[in-house]
């Protein structure tokens, strides 16, 4: 469950908030020499102010692969090649753009939800499996039960605090 709370964080990580973040090129994949090879591995992302990322690779012959990855992949950006770096500049926010944004973060968490939920009927069906082959007794199958049902509560509620923190992130200019 702490796993799928962290997947949940990471997806949460790539949406745009209006300020420039490194972790919104964690998605993107280059092609490079026949292997596909996340951006972070072949050039050193920074933030050098709130509107701007750049991005200057290892090995100056990728820099057009890199450029290629950014324009192809979903992050929305259009990167500027001047030579040696990429520039991406982030553009204010529109409030149609925000509700989209939000749409999506909600989608990822309840993304994040049901494979909490998975993970509680997985332990539930081996509780309920074990009581039935008499390896345990009921009254502990139960309370293994309820035990597993606060984890659950406990973790939702996480995901519920992180699209909450997520959301205002997104809404505020």
């Amino acid at each position: 469950m702490k796993k799928a709370v962290e997947s949940t964080q990471r997806s949460f990580n790539t949406i745009r908030t209006g300020r420039a973040n490194a972790s919104l090129l964690d998605k993107v994949i280059v092609e490079y020499y026949g292997s596909p090879t996340p951006i972070k591995s072949l050039a050193n992302i920074s933030t050098p102010d709130a509107t701007t990322i750049t991005i200057q690779p290892f090995d100056r012959s990728s820099l057009n692969l890199i450029e290629k990855a950014i324009s192809l992949s979903d992050v929305g950006l259009t990167p500027n090649n001047d030579g040696s770096m990429i520039r991406l500049n982030i553009p204010p926010l529109t409030s149609d753009r925000r509700k989209e944004l939000v749409k999506i973060a909600a989608k990822y968490a309840e993304e994040g939800k049901v494979s909490i939920r998975n993970i509680r009927r997985d332990a539930v069906d081996s509780i309920r499996k074990q009581e039935k082959n008499s390896e345990l007794p009921k009254d502990e199958a139960r309370d293994l039960q309820e035990s597993v049902q606060k984890l659950t509560d406990k973790y939702i509620a996480r995901v519920d605090e992180l699209l909450a923190e997520k959301e205002k992130d997104i809404t505020t200019v």
